[in-house]
């Protein structure tokens, strides 16, 4: 037989079951109502998705039509050029170029800023029409830097009439295009930045070759020479000096 405490437990809770169940019934729980309004405009609707899309694209948009890739490649091959591996770190390569970006950009973003966003964000003008003053300023920055001959490369691939002038190049032909003028710029500067540092490497190595130090590794020996003409030199002042004025040529 149970214990007297057990069956007193178990009337209670046989007993109040049916309570419970009919307070339950009778309690109304609150609920959540979602209003939808009149429904959506369609074309609405387009322009917002078009406008995410954009937003999605804008790392791309910031690294490739601007002078972001000319910089990060010529301080990328200044840097293998020193020898110094890591040094300075990616973070602060890449946060240097950023900075140098806004600087050469800077005229081009106060015409998006005074005829793009200004507007759209006082709602005189639409999401349309603030795209289109965003392209026609990038265009008019790559228009300065891109080569006619690296418009005419995708011309020729898909076998279309080149235009009689540079302002009706369609912007699927002008992006490639300015990618490609800013890669063939880059490595040609980072071939001269090469140049001197070259040379060094190879009178070290041919100093040590005199001296039957084969076992020593030249490039030990040449790094704190780099270094000191580097900083003699003051080398980041030239390589910055050297990269804003590319692009006011």
């Amino acid at each position: 037989m149970l214990p007297g405490w057990m069956l007193r437990i178990l009337t209670l809770l046989l007993t109040g079951l049916p309570v419970m169940a009919s307070a339950q019934s009778n309690t109304q729980l609150p609920g959540v109502s979602i209003n939808f309004g009149q429904g959506a405009n369609f074309v609405d609707t387009i322009e917002v998705l078009i406008l995410f899309t954009v937003l999605s694209m804008a790392p791309a948009i910031i690294v490739l039509c601007t002078s972001f890739t000319r910089i990060i490649i010529v301080l990328s091959f200044m840097r293998q050029a020193l020898g110094t591996q890591n040094l300075p770190p990616n973070q602060l390569l890449i946060g240097f170029a950023m900075f140098l970006s806004i600087f050469v950009m800077m005229p081009t973003g106060k015409a998006i800023y005074e005829g793009g966003v200004k507007p759209y964000m006082e709602k005189q003008i639409d999401t349309t029409q603030a795209l289109v003053v965003v392209e026609t300023e990038l265009r008019g920055f790559m228009e300065k830097h891109v080569r006619k001959t690296d418009i005419g490369l995708f011309y020729e691939v898909s076998g279309e009439a080149a235009p009689a002038g540079i302002k009706d190049v369609p912007i699927h032909y002008l992006v490639p295009a300015f990618i490609i003028s800013e890669l063939k710029t880059a490595f040609q500067i980072g071939f001269l930045l090469y140049i001197p540092f070259l040379v060094l490497d190879m009178v070290v190595a041919s100093v040590l070759m005199a001296m039957g130090m084969m076992m020593l590794p030249p490039m030990l020996v040449s790094l704190p020479f780099k270094l000191l003409l580097f900083v003699l030199v003051d080398g980041w002042q030239l390589v910055t000096g050297s990269i804003l004025r590319s692009f006011t040529t």
